[in-house]
């Protein structure tokens, strides 16, 4: 099991105590009511995994249900404790104030049951908020002027899609939302910066099909995220060809000799021994430099040996935090999480928030997105 895995189920196993205690606090538990909740709980600790076995052995139904029931549960704790851990500060500092000045501030203190149900309730409003801000999908644009876009060509309009997490709970309704979006913008190029998958890629019959319908005069081009690793990565290749994109694993091309592509494996492909593990310098380096050179990249991580080389990587992975106030933390480690973030010498990030949700369905104060990126010659009005 990865640090990452056993980091998320001890805070997970944490969050989940907290939550016991509170609800004990707040009612009287018998001991079968108890016992239940405890074993609920542990459950839900270990959703994730019984999923994911759920998948591997084929039980689609169960492993859908399951989903389903521990990633709302899932959303609705990640909602719940912070809320909560913030009115126990509150009634901590009343309770230390009146110990300390010697005065009657009982009456500001809620109480345990109180106290129990005013974030639930805020919980639950917020989580329905989030589960209609996860189907708004905004089509977020941006324009590059250059040079290296020939004048005879004038633009270039590039869409990038990343983290859609195919799977369980993302499926066809969701993917047309996302798909009407990218016709929309009428691309001249599209793109997929990882995690177009998220479970097994073999249950997602028909939904490679709906891809395919986007015919980009110059193509379309996939990395590998994470979760094509995850979910398999044979199977997540197969799903990706099927869509029409042509998957760049460490490679690099020059398209309709206008603009250079280049894509790099997520370095998670390393732990599971299938990652081309190529340095992005010596993959940038041997492209001609008066072309437009466009990196792939599921994270958004700047190789530093890379910077000059190319023009504009397009990342994803964060999902601009998904859940306030969670991509605050997520910040600390991504520091540009979403957004366009102007690097030197005349080089771009760009990261998207992605157009999908990983685990609970839901998105709060970062909504979905499909990115338009038009490159215009710098004499083009």
């Amino acid at each position: 099991m990865s640090l990452f895995w056993i980091t998320f189920l001890l805070i997970y196993g944490f969050m989940h105590l907290y939550t016991y205690l509170k609800i004990k606090a707040a009612f009287v538990l018998h001991t079968v009511t108890g016992v239940f909740l405890i074993l609920f709980m542990v459950a839900m600790i270990f959703a994730p995994t019984i999923v994911h076995l759920c998948e591997d052995y084929g039980l689609e139904f169960t492993a859908r249900l399951m989903s389903y029931i521990g990633y709302t549960w899932m959303g609705l704790l990640l909602l719940f404790a912070p809320s909560s851990f913030i009115i126990d500060l509150y009634r901590l500092t009343v309770y230390l104030l009146n110990r300390r000045f010697r005065r009657s501030l009982v009456s500001f203190i809620p109480s345990a049951r109180l106290s129990f149900f005013i974030p639930l309730v805020l919980s639950a409003l917020i989580f329905s908020y989030g589960y209609f801000e996860a189907k708004d999908i905004r089509t977020e644009r941006i324009i590059i002027r250059t040079s290296k876009i020939p004048e005879e060509v004038g633009k270039l309009k590039i869409v990038q899609v990343s983290d859609i997490h195919l799977g369980l709970i993302v499926r066809e309704e969701k993917l047309k939302r996302i798909i009407n979006e990218v016709k929309a913008a009428n691309p001249d190029m599209l793109v997929s910066t990882g995690d177009l998958v998220d479970g097994q890629s073999n249950s997602l019959s028909g939904l490679a099909e709906l891809l395919k319908e986007i015919n980009p005069k110059y193509g379309k081009f996939a990395i590998t995220g994470n979760h094509e690793f995850i979910a398999g990565l044979n199977q997540s290749l197969d799903f990706t060809e099927k869509a029409g994109f042509t998957v760049l694993r460490g490679e690099r091309l020059t398209v309709s000799g206008l603009i250079n592509v280049v894509g790099v494996d997520d370095p998670i492909g390393k732990r599971y021994g299938f990652s081309r593990d190529v340095r992005e310098k010596e993959l940038l380096s041997g492209l001609s430099r008066d072309k437009f050179t466009l990196l792939l990249k599921h994270r958004p991580l700047v190789d530093e040996n890379a910077l000059g080389l190319f023009d504009l990587q397009l990342s994803g992975h964060t999902h601009g935090g998904q859940i306030f106030p969670y991509s605050l933390l997520t910040k600390i480690y991504y520091p540009a999480q979403a957004g366009c973030l102007n690097l030197i010498n005349n080089s771009y990030l760009y990261v998207n928030r992605g157009a999908g949700t990983w685990g609970p369905p839901i998105r709060f104060l970062s909504p979905p997105e499909v990115t338009v990126i038009e490159l215009v010659h710098e004499d083009v009005k």
